[in-house]
């Protein structure tokens, strides 16, 4: 069984809801989630705010954080996750961010990639730092955001 398949089974079990707020990878968490059959009952929805200004307008991130560090931060991956979670009404929220290269974004290097966990009672932050090209980071980012929600749903 797929590690998608697994959280939407857990996510189901558990009666329990998730929603994305992504930049770097576009939706991709969203999009793997929900091609696992029956992930309609626990994918609340997902905002792409890959442009800094979206993730203030959108998931609610404090624009004096973004003009302050960038849009590449671990704080902005919490707020993100907490936007998430808020503006689609689901017990969980997974916020990422981060640079998948080839280019420096902010002085941040490529492969630099942050991600938050909201829920209740639960805020969680992790910073990862991926080697490979665009596509590579992408899909790490992706492994890793699903790594950090079965992590707290078991």
């Amino acid at each position: 069984m797929t590690l998608a398949r697994r959280l939407v089974a857990r996510l189901t079990e558990r009666g329990q809801t998730v929603a994305t707020a992504e930049s770097l990878t576009a939706g991709l968490v969203c999009v793997t989630l929900t091609e696992v059959p029956g992930a309609s009952a626990v994918v609340r929805g997902g905002l792409v705010v890959y442009a800094t200004e979206l993730k203030a307008r959108l998931a609610g991130v404090d624009r004096a954080l973004l003009a302050e560090h960038g849009a590449v931060h671990p704080e902005v991956a919490a707020q993100l996750a907490e936007g998430a979670r808020e503006c689609c009404g689901a017990d969980w929220g997974l916020g990422l961010t981060g640079v998948a290269g080839p280019d420096p974004q902010d002085g941040v290097v490529p492969g630099t990639v942050h991600i938050g966990l909201a829920g209740a009672g639960v805020r969680d932050v992790r910073t990862h730092w991926f080697e490979g090209d665009r596509r590579s980071v992408r899909t790490e980012s992706v492994r890793a955001a699903l790594l950090l929600l079965g992590e707290h749903l078991a």
